[in-house]
């Protein structure tokens, strides 16, 4: 375990916590408003950051343990995303808040037992644009692309 992990796993904690309560107090209406970035709806983007953005443990255990990662290119990527999300289109509220705790539970008592080796340790992605250490994956996915969903969230309700 590491300071920094520990730091880490409480940004965690915070931003899982931030777009809980901005999901509970969706209303029907701004639950199905529509994200112009994504073009899914609200909803579908919450379910979106619970079961992708906070559920990449699996993706940090392989950088870990040395393990080749897929080759994939942002492009495939955001298809994939696309393809789930859009599949789980008529989530429900509950759904998506059970992703979001459930989750994002689990990936920061994951981060929070890392050593800074773990956290240092690279894994290569043209995704990434090729090397990406553990910490910069976890900045990458959850803070960068996590915060700007949240914010095409709070986008769609204010149109």
């Amino acid at each position: 375990m590491s300071g920094r992990a520990k730091d880490m796993a409480k940004r965690i904690e915070s931003f899982r916590d931030e777009v809980i309560a901005f999901v509970d107090n969706l209303s029907g209406a701004g639950w199905k408003a529509v994200c112009a970035a994504e073009e899914w709806g609200v909803g579908t983007t919450a379910r979106h950051l619970g079961a992708g953005h906070l559920a990449i443990k699996g993706l940090l255990g392989m950088i870990i343990e040395g393990k080749e990662l897929p080759d994939l290119t942002m492009e495939q990527v955001n298809a994939m995303s696309d393809k789930d999300s859009r599949a789980h289109a008529d989530c429900t509220k509950a759904e998506a808040l059970e992703e979001l705790k459930k989750n994002g539970a689990d990936l920061a008592a994951y981060v929070a037992n890392l050593t800074e080796e773990e956290l240092d340790r690279k894994g290569r992605m043209r995704a990434f644009g090729g090397e990406a250490s553990v910490s910069q994956v976890i900045d990458a996915i959850v803070f960068q692309s996590g915060r700007q969903h949240l914010a095409s969230m709070k986008a769609a309700l204010d149109r």
